[in-house]
């Protein structure tokens, strides 16, 4: 499946969800001073970035460490994007927790809502299909984690102007598009698998 810095800066951005986090900043950061609080989640962007550019340079050493198949990561990672997709779809109760009055650190704002195992996954799967467009696909994390920034600074500004119900139906509108995305990846990781056991 091959990507252009367009297509994986949209597959970044929709993976890494900035409207459907914020919700989740907005509650973890309501103990943290206003004015501290744009510091805070350029941090954690900061960390969630570093952390994705990380696994960009050491990915495909990872797979052979793990002895992982670029085509079981194109299938396992289109089943994770799937099962995060549904989750923006149909979002589950949300659970709050009354001991969560410290300013956050790592988790859960830069890891696992920005970083999480979906946008790890894709980093990964961009890298050992297209190697040689390292430069671009480090771009297209700096742009999504631009969009990020501006969304989730301003995600105070947002909620008052659009409402809560047009953010939750923006994110639900989002989770379509990433079904759509993780399922075309499954098909074809399936489709090349059939091919490998035909020609074997």
């Amino acid at each position: 499946m091959n990507y252009t810095f367009a297509s994986a800066t949209i597959l970044l951005v929709l993976i890494t969800d900035p409207v459907g986090n914020i919700p989740i900043f907005a509650n973890a950061l309501k103990h943290v001073a206003p004015e501290r609080r744009p510091w805070v989640i350029l941090r954690e962007i900061l960390i969630a970035f570093v952390l994705l550019l990380t696994f960009m340079f050491v990915g495909e050493r990872f797979l052979e460490v793990m002895n992982l198949s670029e085509l079981a990561l194109q299938i396992g990672g289109g089943v994770i994007l799937f099962l995060i997709a549904l989750r923006m779809v149909f979002p589950p109760p949300e659970s709050v927790d009354p001991e969560q009055m410290q300013e956050p650190l790592i988790v859960p704002l830069a890891v696992p809502a920005i970083a999480g195992p979906s946008a790890l996954a894709t980093v990964l799967l961009l890298v050992s299909q297209q190697p040689e467009k390292r430069v671009e696909w480090i771009a297209a994390l700096c742009v999504t984690m631009l969009v990020s920034t501006v969304v989730l600074v301003s995600a105070e500004r947002i909620q008052r102007v659009i409402g809560t119900r047009l953010v939750v139906a923006v994110e639900r509108l989002m989770g379509l598009v990433l079904v759509s995305v993780s399922i075309e990846m499954m098909l074809r990781g399936i489709k090349t698998f059939a091919q490998q056991l035909a020609q074997a």
